[in-house]
């Protein structure tokens, strides 16, 4: 590309995911001119990136979402391993493919629908050690039946909403690093242990709200399954669109309820190049 008041050739980069209105922070100016994929092809965690300034090259994993629920001790890693398994899938096809233009960051996500405990004396324990009950996953609903079913079981309560994030990079991540959970909020910011490969490491998070269901009419739970929104949605039903109006409140991010948790994942992304000074370089 020329110059506009010469002829000294412009050089672009290959790659540059981050958009104008971009913030400046640390990890945003590492990624300019870097190759980055976001391993899904979900449109709302797509435009939820491109609102914080970072446009990644969807390449959408082929792993197939068939970890067994009940073979996790703790519900919450489900997603984090899902993700995992995303980053690591895309990752290796993508430098299998094109050894010399091999990603330099892979952000992958998964999110569910979890069962919580209603406040109160049906949620303790009547004794010491006996545990709490378990909380179940809540799927997309099977049909129109299945959706109302779900949310009158939801009618008046609260479900967990869980994201898994997972990034894969070259040159590698740190070994170490500081969880992150700000006061006062229920957002939990776990961080998992890292998996190594040769030439990247995957380190993942996860992000945790609850979200409150009004005590909605009969009438109008029937009307938002008539709509068929929620019919594709894990929990059965969409809190950016019409689902909105059976929701009394959140306790947590928002974003992370539409599908990534974009707060906690820039400043995760902030702390790698704090704590790594190889982190995404050249």
């Amino acid at each position: 590309m020329m110059g506009f008041f010469g002829s000294k050739k412009v050089e672009l980069p290959k790659h540059n995911p981050v958009l104008e209105h971009a913030l400046k922070t640390p990890a945003l100016q590492k990624l300019v001119g870097k190759r980055v994929i976001l391993a899904s092809n979900s449109p709302r965690r797509r435009d939820i990136l491109r609102t914080f300034g970072l446009a990644p090259e969807i390449v959408p994993s082929t792993f197939e979402e068939t970890l067994p629920f009940g073979g996790f001790q703790d519900p919450h890693e489900y997603p984090v391993a899902t993700a995992t398994h995303k980053a690591v899938e895309v990752y290796e096809r993508l430098v299998n493919e094109n050894p010399d233009d091999a990603p330099d960051l892979v952000i992958a996500a998964d999110t569910v629908v979890l069962t919580h405990p209603p406040p109160g004396l049906s949620s303790t324990p009547r004794f010491v050690d006996e545990l709490p009950p378990p909380q179940d996953i809540l799927e997309k609903p099977t049909d129109k039946e299945d959706n109302l079913r779900m949310l009158l079981d939801l009618n008046g309560g609260v479900c967990e909403v869980v994201t898994g994030v997972s990034v894969g990079a070259y040159p590698p991540l740190p070994p170490l690093l500081l969880s992150y959970s700000p006061p006062g909020s229920f957002r939990s910011m776990g961080l998992f242990p890292v998996l190594e490969a040769p030439g990247y490491k995957i380190k993942s998070i996860e992000e945790r709200t609850l979200v409150h269901f009004a005590q909605n009419e009969h009438s109008l739970l029937e009307a938002y399954v008539e709509s068929g929104e929620g019919k594709d949605r894990a929990g059965g039903f969409a809190i950016q669109g019409l689902g909105g109006m059976l929701v009394s409140k959140i306790d947590g991010d928002y974003q992370n309820v539409v599908g990534f948790p974009a707060a906690s994942f820039f400043k995760f992304l902030d702390v790698l190049v704090e704590e790594e000074v190889d982190f995404l370089s050249d």
